[in-house]
């Protein structure tokens, strides 16, 4: 009976026939053989649940997941957005309705009390400090969803949350756990516990209802403007500028669009951030479809950092770094933060690890810059390394005057190059503190040859020192 197949949920028709979940298939089966079954998919009604909490963000940002079934929203402050608690619930169940999903909502003032009456059929809206006389006549199952606990209650003669309300605290810690203990109290309301969000807490938001929909995301994007310029306002007073900002765009059906553009340095000039949020929306393969329009528009400030105001150079240098800031952030907003990279400097000798590749949106340019002997330029006004190196380096074959020296000319896919000028050498020895490091000495050479063409090659390994003769390789041209 263990691998059977039981029954995850039911609907008001199978419920009323006697069904409920647990019961086995073949059960089920018997008492009604012309049942419906349809295996459970876990991942789609997840994902249903993301849309629903999607939904729910239009009443506040602090929405939380309950369970595989459940949702718990934190409405202090937003309530009166809506005509007061009992006009929130009533907008939430009626959107959910016209969606075709049939739900419970209960308010309370705290979250395991609110949950606890939504799941046992409580009353919708609890008067204010009325959280235990209400929860009191519930099942113990509202306490606990652990099946042994359950029974181990219902042994004891424990059947309302009010009997187990009524016997001492610590002998129910001692026999039950502390755990029931906790419920207990927040489901009481003695205690209240803050919910943790499906999203990140925005920083700063601002936000705008219409009476009648917006049916033109034109007049949906004027809208997102004046919030900009609301926002604008709050982050001067605050001395700050946003990193990171979300368009919200609340359709009437109950679906919504995001919008989501970063910057490489504190903004929170509007206009910039308009034809940021134009560029995202141009980089979208097809326009957003208003559908039956938009009854909310939301601007959310995600991340913010501190507003220094920059005093340009002399060398005007400060004006170009603003430059190519709104340029990665133009090409960001049009191709993805991920897409736009920087090179940021590595500690370390070896060429190849020396930097990396990070999105240019994440750190200022100043930052990422490389800097150090090895990015220098050299007395001659060339950099002694090249921009871009072979990974990995393409071995070739060399003949030197002597065997520690540079080479007169090499082979390299097939053509000869005889050099000219060699400069060099630059001796990187291994890293050894790397552990998974059996790399060698490595004497790296600027060599150009006849036709002027810039090479940089290196020998790996020394003569009379490593094993085996040392090899040579090509790392990278240089322009």
């Amino acid at each position: 009976m263990k691998g059977a197949l039981r029954l995850a949920a039911v609907n008001r028709r199978a419920q009323a026939l006697g069904l409920a979940p647990g019961l086995t298939l073949a059960d089920a089966r018997a008492r009604i053989p012309a049942l419906r079954a349809l295996d459970m998919d876990r991942e789609a009604d997840a994902a249903l649940l993301a849309r629903i909490a999607d939904l729910c963000d239009r009443y506040t940002p602090l929405t939380a997941l309950d369970g595989a079934d459940g949702l718990v929203l934190d409405i202090t402050g937003c309530a009166h957005l809506f005509g007061g608690e009992a006009g929130l619930r009533e907008d939430l169940l009626r959107r959910l309705q016209r969606a075709g999903i049939e739900a419970r909502a209960s308010i309370a003032g705290t979250p395991d009390a609110a949950r606890a009456l939504a799941r046992f059929g409580g009353p919708g809206i609890v008067p204010r400090d009325d959280d235990s006389d209400t929860v009191r006549p519930l099942p113990v199952a509202a306490l606990t969803g652990e099946p042994e606990t359950q029974r181990a209650l219902l042994r004891a003669g424990l059947r309302t949350v009010g009997d187990v309300a009524d016997r001492p605290r610590v002998a129910l810690a001692a026999r039950f756990g502390t755990d029931l203990v906790a419920r207990l109290a927040r489901t009481l309301g003695e205690e209240d516990i803050r919910i943790t969000p499906r999203r990140p807490l925005p920083a700063c938001m601002v936000e705008r209802r219409f009476a009648e929909p917006l049916a033109l995301i034109e007049d949906a994007l004027a809208a997102l403007a004046g919030l900009a310029t609301q926002a604008a306002g709050l982050l001067e007073r605050r001395g700050e500028g946003g990193r990171r900002f979300e368009a919200t765009f609340f359709h009437v059906d109950g679906k919504l669009t995001r919008l989501a553009v970063a910057t490489g340095s504190p903004l929170r000039d509007p206009g910039t951030l308009m034809r940021l949020f134009r560029e995202r929306l141009e980089a979208l393969g097809d326009r957003i479809d208003p559908g039956f329009g938009f009854d909310l528009v939301r601007l959310s400030v995600v991340a913010v950092e501190p507003f220094a105001v920059v005093q340009p150079d002399l060398d005007g240098r400060a004006f170009e770094e603003e430059e190519v800031s709104a340029l990665i952030d133009r090409l960001g907003a049009r191709f993805g933060a991920d897409a736009i990279l920087r090179f940021a400097a590595i500690d370390s000798h070896i060429p190849e690890r020396a930097a990396r590749a990070v999105p240019a949106i994440a750190a200022p340019a100043a930052e990422t810059r490389p800097d150090g002997p090895g990015w220098c330029r050299a007395a001659t006004g060339a950099p002694p390394r090249p921009i871009h190196l072979f990974d990995p380096p393409h071995p070739v074959e060399t003949l030197a005057e002597v065997p520690d020296g540079p080479p007169v000319r090499f082979r390299w896919r097939r053509v000869e190059h005889r050099v000219a000028f060699a400069e060099g050498p630059e001796r990187i020895a291994p890293e050894w503190w790397r552990q998974s490091d059996d790399s060698l000495t490595r004497d790296y050479y600027r060599v150009e040859d006849e036709t002027g063409r810039r090479f940089w090659l290196f020998r790996e390994g020394l003569y009379g020192r490593d094993t085996g003769p040392p090899r040579w390789f090509l790392h990278g041209l240089f322009p």
